[in-house]
């Protein structure tokens, strides 16, 4: 028997960003876990960023996400370069833009990797990089009157 890896399942996948995308429209999670989906990988890791109603110990009422025309080649870049660094089989991140009520999903991503900590790793490394670096904006509104813009980049 080969060693484990020397199997093609242990490595990463050819081509495994599977699905990028910014929408106005209510994000599915059972898209984006699909769209994952690949025999060869042990672990699936599943993110869901929802809109909280509170931050910084203030109420949120409501909030607005808006994004730069380069958002989702921007976004394509980070999973890329996500995807090259860990073995990733197959690799999903979608973003919502627009108005935003408490509890509707922001984001949604999923990575498969072989192993369950290589999805773990790599997911939390795709969302971390995407806020980080990607031009996304949120404007929350305060259920006080007060309003703030927080940059994703």
């Amino acid at each position: 028997m080969a060693p484990v890896n020397d199997h093609p399942g242990e490595q990463a996948a050819q081509n495994p960003v599977k699905l990028i995308g910014i929408r106005d429209t209510p994000l599915c999670v059972d898209e984006v876990f699909r769209a994952v989906g690949d025999d060869a990988a042990g672990g699936v890791s599943l993110f869901v960023g929802t809109v909280r109603n509170h931050d910084g110990g203030a109420d949120v009422d409501a909030l607005g996400y808006s994004c730069h025309p380069s958002a989702e080649a921007e976004m394509r870049r980070v999973a890329e370069k996500v995807a090259a660094d860990h073995p990733v089989r197959a690799l999903a991140a979608v973003h919502r833009v627009g108005e935003l009520a408490v509890g509707d999903l922001a984001i949604v991503v999923a990575v498969s990797c072989p192993h369950r900590a290589e999805a773990f790793e790599a997911c939390r490394k795709l969302v971390d990089d995407i806020k980080h670096e990607v031009p996304i904006w949120k404007h929350q509104r305060f259920s006080d009157g007060t309003e703030e813009w927080v940059g994703a980049c």
